[in-house]
């Protein structure tokens, strides 16, 4: 089942180019999506997610990450539990920097 959760950032980096409809979700702390995002990523930390799930579509897929993939896995999971179309982004935006675009800074 985990591998069903996981989509790798090139899948994600061709999504966003061919301008697919989906939910980019971030769920880090606010300090760190100021210090890094992916350009129309939406944040709402890990903790708030429960609270916010009216804000979260149903109808199009959700694509959550956080640092390095654990937190976002999570949320996923969790997610997937509540009747959304989610996926984790393996390695976070940490290997996202490292492979899609650099100039989203490594903390």
């Amino acid at each position: 089942m985990a591998d069903e959760l996981i989509i790798e950032p090139r899948e994600i980096s061709a999504m966003l180019e061919r301008g697919e409809k989906f939910l980019l979700l971030d769920c880090r702390e606010p300090w760190e999506f100021e210090a890094a995002h992916i350009q129309g990523a939406t944040l709402i930390p890990m903790r708030q997610i429960p609270q916010k799930l009216e804000a979260i579509p149903k109808d199009q897929p959700v694509v959550v990450y956080c640092h390095a993939g654990m937190r976002s896995f999570d949320v996923a999971s969790w997610l997937k539990q509540q009747g959304v179309n989610a996926l984790s982004m393996s390695g976070g935006i940490d290997r996202w920097s490292a492979e899609i675009d650099p100039t989203v800074p490594r903390y």
